[in-house]
């Protein structure tokens, strides 16, 4: 398999540092061989990247936002988690949170940023269930959140 990281490179991205909790939480927890990562929000160092679909956002934006909160769930598994990415075994589901308007019925499109990625980067075993959800807001004004469950 190709190293997770250079594919990452590929993408135009290097791993970041892990973002601190900005509330009552940690960000990775283990149990046997899951390891859960808290929700993490579409940001790299320019700051939060906010917005809601249907209103300041398209779909295309929406999924760049996707694509970078998947960056930092990935970030966290490393990190926070001490598990390198070569040795993730699965991606067993990702939850992705899109703030946006009532009228907004793309979270599914907006969410495949997050997935392409991930699958790109990990290959199989970066394949996954998904859940996509459209919220009012989020955290900091983001447009997109993700929380995930990684077999290691």
């Amino acid at each position: 398999m190709t190293d997770p990281i250079e594919k990452l490179r590929e993408y135009g991205y290097e791993l970041p540092a892990p973002k601190a909790p900005v509330a009552s939480y940690v960000p990775v927890t283990r149990s046997g061989n899951l390891l859960y990562v808290s929700g993490q929000i579409s940001s790299n160092e320019s700051g939060v990247v906010q917005g809601r679909l249907g209103d300041n956002m398209n779909v295309v934006q929406g999924g760049n936002a996707a694509e970078l909160a998947a960056i930092n769930v990935l970030s966290q598994v490393v990190h926070m988690g001490g598990i390198p990415l070569q040795e993730v075994k699965k991606v067993l589901k990702l939850t992705v949170l899109v703030a946006s308007t009532p009228e907004f019925n793309e979270q599914h499109l907006v969410a495949n940023g997050a997935s392409n990625l991930i699958v790109g980067v990990l290959g199989d075993k970066g394949k996954h269930a998904r859940a996509a959800f459209g919220v009012a807001s989020l955290p900091l004004g983001a447009a997109v959140e993700i929380e995930a469950i990684f077999e290691v």
